[in-house]
C-alpha cells in the first residue's frame, strides 16, 4: 500500500513539474480596441485566472480598452499621437460610408475610395506602434519584465515587431484579414477559390460556374489590387528599427499560432495547418437571469415569446427612413421585441416594442422565450444565437458581416435582407420565416449541437495554445516548411522549368536524331539510284 501512495505521489509531482512550466507565466497583449478587445478580454481573464500575470499595452488613445475595469489584468499605458475622440470619429466615418456610401460589398467599390481608409487605417497603426516601439523608456521596461509569449492581433499591425525586438515567441488571435490576404502569405494556408469563397465576396462553399468566376475575380482583386496596410511603408519602418531588410508579412510569418475566432458551425470545410486552430465561440456562456424589469416585460408575452433587436455597437445613427421601417415592422407581431437601438426614437414605436441603449444579448439569447433574433451578422452575436439555438434575420451592414449572414443562409438558419432597400413587408415576411417555419429552428438546433460537441471548449482551446508556446518557448515544429521556400521554389516553378528543360532536350535530341538518320537514309537512297 505505501509502494502505492509513493507512486502516486511521484506521479504528482511529476504533473505538477510539467504544467509548472506554464504556471505564472508572463504575457504581454498587442490588441486592437472596439469589438476586438472584447473577444482579446475573454481569453485573457481566463489565462488570469490559470495563474499567468497578463499585461495589456495599451495606447493613450483607446476607447474600449478600461484599465480601470477590476478584472486582474495589468495595463502599462503609454501616450500616443493618435487621439480617442480621433479614433473614435476615424471608425464612426469608416462604419458611415461602409452603411450608408458603399452599401453592400464594399471592396467591389471603386479603387480610391475604400482604399483610403484602410490606408488611413494602417497610418493610424503605424503612428501607435511608432509611438511603442520607439519610446525607448517603455522599451527598456519591457525588456526587464521578461515576458514569455506576446498575444498580438492581425489586423492591429506591430505585436510581430514588439515580439520580434523582445525576442519572444508570438500569438495571433484574429476573425480574419480582409481577403485573408495575410492568412494566406504570412501563414501558409491554403484557399482554393473552387470552394473555398474569399471573404467579403458574400458567397458559400457551394458555387454556382458564375459564383466561381465571382470568386476569382475576388481573390486577384485582394492578391493584387486591394493592401490592407500600406506594405511599403510598413516593410521600409520594420527594416529601419530591426537593422535589417524585412517585410511585413515576413515578420508576420514569425507567428507560432493562429487562433481564429471561427469553427466548422459556421465555416464551410477547408484545409487548415498544423499552427492554427478555430475557437470560435470562446466568449459563449450560459445565460444568466434577466434584470426584473425586463424580465417582467418577457414574461408578459405569453405563449408568443419575444424577438431580440441588435445591429451591434458600432450602429448608433440610424437614419429616421430606416427606424421607421424597422419600427412599423415589428409592431405588427405578436411577439415582444426588446430593441437595442441608440438615437434619436422612432415616432411608431409600438407597446410591444421596448428600446434599450444596452441589452444582456447573451442571456436574451438564452432565454426559452426567444423566438428570433434579428442581428447585423457579427461574429459574437451569431455564436451567442448557434449557442443557444436562436434562428436569425441577418441585415449585415459592413465587413465580414455579409460573409457570416450568407453561411447561415447556406446552413438554413438564416433569412437575409438589405439594409438600405428592406421595407417593412420585407422585415415581416423574414420574421414570420424564422418564427414559424419550423425548418430555420431545426437546422440551428443543428448547428447548436455541432457547436457543444467539441472536445474542449474553445476557450480552453484558445488557453492551452497560448501555455503550449509558453511552455515549448515557440511551436516552429508546427509551422509548415512552406516558409522556408522561396516564392517560385513555393510553386515549383524551379522543377517545372528543370523538366521542362529536360523535356526540350530530348525533344530537340529526338528530333535532331532523325534528321541525321534521315539525311543518312536519304543520301543512301541516292547513291543506290545512282
Amino acid at each position: 500500500m505505501s509502494s502505492m501512495l509513493r507512486a502516486l505521489l511521484l506521479l504528482l509531482l511529476q504533473l505538477c513539474c510539467y504544467f509548472n512550466t506554464a504556471k505564472c507565466a508572463k504575457v504581454l497583449v498587442w490588441q486592437m480596441d472596439f469589438s476586438h478587445w472584447m473577444n482579446a478580454k475573454v481569453i485573457l481573464v481566463e489565462l488570469v485566472q490559470r495563474g499567468h500575470e497578463v499585461t495589456v499595452l495599451r495606447p493613450s488613445s483607446s476607447v474600449f480598452i478600461d484599465h480601470n475595469h477590476p478584472s486582474g489584468i495589468k495595463f502599462e499605458t503609454f501616450p500616443t499621437s493618435v487621439t480617442a475622440e480621433g479614433l473614435k470619429m476615424f471608425f464612426r466615418q469608416l462604419v458611415d460610408n461602409f452603411i450608408y456610401e458603399s452599401a453592400k460589398h464594399i471592396y467591389s467599390q471603386p479603387f480610391p475610395l475604400v482604399q483610403k481608409f484602410f490606408w488611413e487605417y494602417s497610418d493610424i497603426c503605424q503612428s501607435i506602434c511608432k509611438d511603442a516601439v520607439l519610446n525607448k523608456k517603455l522599451l527598456t521596461k519591457l525588456q526587464e519584465s521578461k515576458f514569455d509569449v506576446l498575444l498580438a492581433d492581425t489586423v492591429f499591425a506591430g505585436g510581430e515587431l514588439l515580439a520580434e525586438l523582445l525576442k519572444i515567441p508570438f500569438v495571433y488571435t484574429l476573425r480574419f484579414s480582409p481577403g485573408y490576404t495575410y492568412e494566406k502569405y504570412s501563414a501558409g494556408l491554403l484557399f482554393p477559390p473552387s470552394y473555398v469563397p474569399i471573404i467579403s465576396s458574400g458567397l458559400s462553399g457551394q458555387m454556382t460556374f458564375m459564383e466561381r468566376v465571382k470568386n476569382m475575380m475576388y481573390l486577384l482583386y485582394f492578391d493584387f489590387w486591394f493592401q490592407t496596410f500600406n506594405e511599403k511603408k510598413w516593410d521600409q519602418f520594420y527594416s529601419e528599427v530591426l537593422g535589417k531588410p524585412t517585410t511585413l508579412r515576413q515578420t508576420m510569418a514569425k507567428a507560432e499560432m493562429w487562433l481564429i475566432r471561427s469553427y466548422w458551425d459556421l465555416e464551410f470545410p477547408r484545409p487548415i495547418m498544423p499552427n492554427m486552430d478555430f475557437v470560435g465561440g470562446l466568449h459563449c456562456k450560459p445565460a444568466k437571469p434577466l434584470p426584473k424589469e425586463m424580465e417582467d416585460f418577457v414574461q408578459s408575452s405569453g405563449e408568443h415569446g419575444i424577438v431580440v433587436f441588435s445591429l451591434g455597437s458600432m450602429v448608433n445613427n440610424m437614419t429616421e427612413d430606416r427606424a421607421n421601417v424597422i419600427a412599423s415592422a415589428l409592431a405588427q407581431f405578436p411577439q415582444k421585441v426588446i430593441w437595442k437601438f441608440i438615437g434619436k426614437k422612432p415616432d411608431n414605436v409600438a407597446p410591444n416594442i421596448e428600446l434599450y441603449e444596452w441589452i444582456p444579448q447573451n442571456d436574451l439569447l438564452g432565454h426559452p422565450k426567444t423566438k428570433a433574433f434579428v442581428t447585423h451578422g457579427g461574429a459574437n452575436g451569431l455564436y451567442d444565437a448557434i449557442n443557444h439555438g436562436v434562428p436569425m434575420v441577418g441585415i449585415p451592414l459592413f465587413g465580414e458581416q455579409h460573409d457570416n449572414i450568407a453561411h447561415m443562409k447556406a446552413k438554413g438558419t438564416a433569412v437575409v435582407l438589405d439594409f438600405l432597400t428592406m421595407s417593412t413587408t420585407d422585415l415581416v415576411n423574414a420574421l414570420n420565416a424564422v418564427i414559424n417555419n419550423p425548418s430555420y429552428k431545426e437546422n440551428v438546433m443543428r448547428l447548436s449541437t455541432i457547436h457543444h460537441d467539441q472536445p474542449m471548449k474553445p476557450l480552453d482551446r484558445a488557453a492551452f495554445w497560448i501555455e503550449y508556446v509558453m511552455r515549448h518557448k515557440g511551436a516552429k515544429h508546427l509551422r509548415p516548411l512552406a516558409h522556408n521556400l522561396t516564392w517560385y521554389q513555393y510553386h515549383s516553378l524551379d522543377v517545372i522549368g528543370f523538366l521542362l528543360a529536360c523535356v526540350l532536350t530530348i525533344t530537340f535530341l529526338a528530333i535532331k536524331c532523325f534528321l541525321l538518320c534521315y539525311q543518312k537514309f536519304v543520301k543512301i537512297e541516292k547513291k543506290k539510284k545512282e
